[in-house]
């Protein structure tokens, strides 16, 4: 028995290294230069993640931890980082990593834990649930690395983090079925609810969606059961309520009701629904792949960070056939039914485009759904990162199911044919390594420009052009400490939350023109942008402009002589 048990631990050790190996595989090209290299596709958030990491280690750096509302970003108005996707947890606990190589390699390093990390908590838990050692290993790969974690990864940090979610159901569903003490489970629950809040809300809501079908679907199943399971699961549940609350209570406070508090969605999230056609057709970061189902997904509106519901023809029809044949197996039929309402929840609320008809969104779930609190606020299309974690366990249990059917006396090649097929149809999930592109890198002169400026901590800058690539200028050297725009949510006049607003006005809009030599933008009076500057109490103007140029000339006319020169670096300070 003994040594069975080791050859388990020593083969569940090997699955967990080919995760990482896996995972180190598809960030290769990150590796290759992790500090100066980001993903191809999405460099704005990949920009704005990266000053959420410096942001949280130079609080860390200070002994304290991240102030949840700031005004180094979008000043003099500020954000509140609760209602942003600030993977506050994460950006704490890279703080070395941030402080010794930069916060883009605490980016690849946070990349490369989701994919392996998100596969390991699913086989632990497919594990927990009884799975066999080969079939949860499968299952773990296709959670953790399926499409939907695969192009989460594209600047969605938040989404792709997946690690959590298998982990808080098993112990949610373990004190609903009476499989653990309920306060010690339930505390339990709380913290990983807690560390998920910090993490990313939305990822936490779905995963409570996820949780509350399989819950329904094993209450309906066994309705005889329930009643004895009732005070012990609210025990434990209440328990688990009251651990996220002590933990996250103030910054859930701060985020609905205190200062630069945000309400409602920035989306208009009925917009991000998926379609059928994505079930089956391929992007281009999949090994299997062709021309036109990379071009209709490169097309796709959302883009490649929210083309999440890809899983090919084969892989649906091995999962309708686990469903079929493992029916009576409570396990897979909860697996089952929860794949199916996260699917179609992934359509949304919108018309669907089916054999030349339109069926209205009304018959959708999602429909029913979208305007509750917290739920409405939700991407549609993202509960496919949800629905791919059913299916990897659906996968897993009718993969045993089946093994388990065949004769004793079957050959070893029958019996490896359930273990073939399902393998075959997962391969189709293969990914390329990811593309990466240069990131931005910090222009001559910076440090040495704004430092001799010599500004207060919380005098507002405008850094000129006003594109979001300047908050990783700021990740990378801490200068300005306070930067008016930013690529992040603020509240709007009625408080609720919107894309940060100084970039979109004329003045942003013609500064970037004179720096970018647009001559299509119309000009601005000085007037007028100077009224601006003053709306926004600009202590300091930046322009990474050569000396001559348009911009140059237009600030210095605006503003008389700049202050200070250095590199490509121009900066005047305003009284």
């Amino acid at each position: 028995m003994r040594t069975a048990a080791g050859r388990q631990r020593r083969a569940s050790w090997l699955v967990l290294g080919c995760y990482l190996l896996a995972a180190v595989a598809v960030t290769a090209r990150l590796w290759a230069d992790p500090a100066g290299h980001a993903q191809a596709a999405n460099l704005p958030d990949e920009d704005q993640f990266t000053w959420f990491m410096r942001y949280a280690a130079a609080a860390v750096s200070h002994g304290r931890l991240p102030a949840l509302v700031t005004t180094a970003m979008n000043a003099p108005q500020g954000i509140n980082l609760m209602g942003n996707t600030s993977v506050l947890l994460p950006g704490v606990l890279l703080t070395p990593v941030t402080l010794l190589a930069g916060p883009q390699v605490s980016l690849t390093v946070l990349l490369t834990l989701g994919f392996a990390g998100s596969a390991a908590s699913m086989f632990w838990v497919l594990r927990r649930w009884d799975a066999s050692l080969s079939a949860a290993a499968l299952g773990g790969a296709v959670y953790g690395f399926s499409p939907a974690l695969l192009n989460s990864g594209i600047g969605h940090y938040q989404l792709q983090f997946a690690v959590l979610p298998p982990l808080i159901i098993d112990v949610a569903l373990r004190i609903l079925t009476g499989r653990a003490r309920p306060v010690r489970a339930g505390a339990v629950l709380g913290l990983l609810a807690a560390a998920q809040v910090f993490i990313g809300e939305e990822l936490l809501a779905q995963t409570a969606v996820a949780a509350a079908l399989l819950a329904v679907t094993l209450a309906a199943s066994r309705p005889h059961a329930v009643r004895g399971h009732i005070r012990p699961a609210a025990a434990g549940l209440s328990t688990a309520a009251a651990v996220t609350l002590a933990i996250c209570g103030y910054a859930l406070w701060v985020q609905f009701v205190g200062p630069a508090s945000l309400h409602g969605s920035p989306w208009h999230a009925g917009a991000f629904h998926s379609y059928l056609a994505v079930l089956v057709t391929p992007p281009g970061d999949l090994l299997f792949h062709t021309a036109g189902s990379a071009g209709y997904a490169a097309a796709y509106p959302g883009l490649l960070p929210e083309y999440l519901g890809y899983l090919g023809w084969p892989l649906l029809v091995v999962l309708l056939a686990a469903a079929v044949c493992c029916w009576p197996d409570l396990r897979a039929r909860a697996s089952a039914v929860t794949f199916a309402a996260l699917e179609l929840f992934t359509l949304g609320s919108a018309p669907i485009p089916l054999g030349g008809l339109h069926y209205p969104g009304v018959l959708l779930p999602w429909y029913w759904l979208r305007h509750l609190p917290v739920l409405g606020a939700i991407l549609p299309d993202r509960f496919a990162i949800l629905a791919d974690g059913a299916a990897a366990a659906l996968l897993a249990f009718g993969l045993d199911r089946a093994r388990a059917a065949l004769p004793q006396s079957a050959s070893l090649a029958r019996r490896a044919i359930p273990a073939a097929i399902t393998v075959l149809a997962v391969l189709l999930l293969v990914p390329l390594p990811m593309p990466t592109a240069p990131a931005a890198p910090v222009p001559a002169g910076w440090q040495a420009a704004v430092a001799r400026l010599r500004l207060p901590s919380d005098a507002p800058v405008l850094v000129v052009p006003v594109f979001p690539q300047v908050l990783r200028w700021q990740a990378d050297t801490g200068e300005p400490a306070s930067l008016i725009d930013g690529r992040c949510f603020a509240r709007d006049k009625a408080g609720l939350a919107r894309p940060c607003v100084p970039r979109r006005t004329p003045t942003a809009r013609y500064l970037n023109a004179l720096w970018g030599g647009d001559p299509g933008v119309p000009a601005v009076p000085a007037a007028k942008v100077r009224a601006q500057l003053a709306s926004w109490r600009t202590a300091a103007v930046v322009a990474v402009t050569p000396a001559g140029s348009p911009l140059a000339r237009f600030l210095a006319g605006l503003l008389g002589p700049p202050a200070t020169r250095a590199g490509q670096v121009i900066g005047w300070r305003l009284r």
